[in-house]
């Protein structure tokens, strides 16, 4: 049971990262899909080791993810995959970023949201961490970004 706790994330991991692997190596411009190469190679490489160690049974670390930990990480999961099927091709990467971050920040964040001042420190984190991935996107790695209504 153990090995099958370690082997079944892994292996979901695994396929995610051999799916984005694959985009990345097939879409064109090729020089727009550089960066996500490297990247994505590194991805495929960290998830095959990870999984080979849980299928030989060397992962000896936590107990498997528990009902409570699934139903905490649901809304993220499910923004995620709104996020990356949907919005960022249809608002543009940018902006879809900003509303995902926004609302993963509201979520997982234990400050209260009656109150202005968290609010408030919510949208200048969210301000920061876009201007930082714009910054690194746009301007350091000149790469594309989907596009879409807003940009």
């Amino acid at each position: 049971m153990n090995r099958t706790q370690h082997m079944v994330p892994s292996g979901i991991v695994t396929l995610v990262a051999l799916w984005v692997c694959w985009v990345s190596y097939t879409q064109q411009p090729a020089d727009a899909f550089l960066f996500p190469r490297l990247i994505s190679t590194i991805f495929l490489a960290l998830s095959l080791w990870t999984f080979g160690k849980a299928a030989l049974g060397l992962s000896k670390v936590g107990a498997g993810v528990s009902l409570a930990m699934m139903r905490n990480l649901a809304p993220g999961f499910i923004v995620a995959g709104i996020y990356v099927f949907w919005a960022a091709k249809t608002f543009g990467f940018y902006a879809a970023s900003t509303v995902a971050f926004l609302i993963l920040l509201t979520i997982y964040d234990p400050a209260p949201h009656d109150s202005a001042r968290t609010w408030i420190r919510r949208i200048v984190i969210t301000a920061v961490y876009i201007a930082v991935i714009y910054g690194l996107f746009a301007l350091v790695l000149k790469v594309y970004t989907p596009r879409g209504m807003f940009m």
